[in-house]
């Protein structure tokens, strides 16, 4: 693990009263923080964004106060429902809103899916390369109310494939944020070049 801890930004896609992504968000959240991490919980049926104006964004009430958020977070675990084989709305919305704050940064997709999720996870995997972020080789997917139920995780395999996520969460999320500090303190011509203040 780094010198530092890692900031992890956990984001809850879902608007949903009962939603089960929220729940394996916040498994999420305190594994990493039994890992050592820093976690900031985001739940976008409790704080979201305005909806994505290119007018208007940055005047947004509470825009500047989520920048910082984001721009603090090393990497970003996105949690959503599969909606027809998309993101949430709700995600969707709060994707719209940065892109150079994700750059050089590890996105994680999260997502409660009876097809799976392999379309809404390759969306997540196209908006990181277009906000030019990484994602791991593969996201999590879990079923409700098969592998989640009444807000608990009650399936072996997707407890163990979430211990996977947060361990590589850790160590790659580490990875790339000392690099990517490295890369805007530098003179290098990678492609955070453009971001050097």
């Amino acid at each position: 693990m780094s010198e530092n801890p890692l900031n992890v930004l956990a984001v809850a896609g879902s608007l949903h009263e009962k939603s089960l992504t929220r729940a394996v968000i916040h498994h999420v959240a305190a594994r990493l923080q039994g890992e050592g991490c820093r976690v900031d919980i985001l739940d976008l049926g409790r704080e979201s964004p305005a909806l994505y104006n290119p007018d208007t964004a940055c005047d947004a009430p509470g825009f500047d106060a989520l920048q910082r958020r984001v721009e603090a977070a090393d990497a970003l675990v996105l949690g959503t429902p599969d909606y027809h084989g998309g993101v949430s709305g709700a995600l969707k919305n709060f994707l719209d809103h940065f892109w150079r704050e994700f750059a050089g940064k590890l996105l994680v997709p999260v997502v409660a899916s009876h097809e799976k999720g392999l379309t809404v996870m390759d969306q997540i995997r196209t908006l990181a390369r277009q906000c030019y972020a990484w994602t791991l080789p593969y996201g999590v997917s879990f079923e409700p109310n098969a592998d989640v139920k009444d807000g608990r995780i009650v399936s072996d395999t997707l407890d163990r494939r979430l211990e996977m996520m947060v361990r590589d969460v850790r160590v790659y999320g580490a990875l790339l944020a000392r690099q990517r500090r490295a890369d805007l303190a530098g003179n290098d011509p990678g492609f955070l070049a453009r971001l050097r203040k």
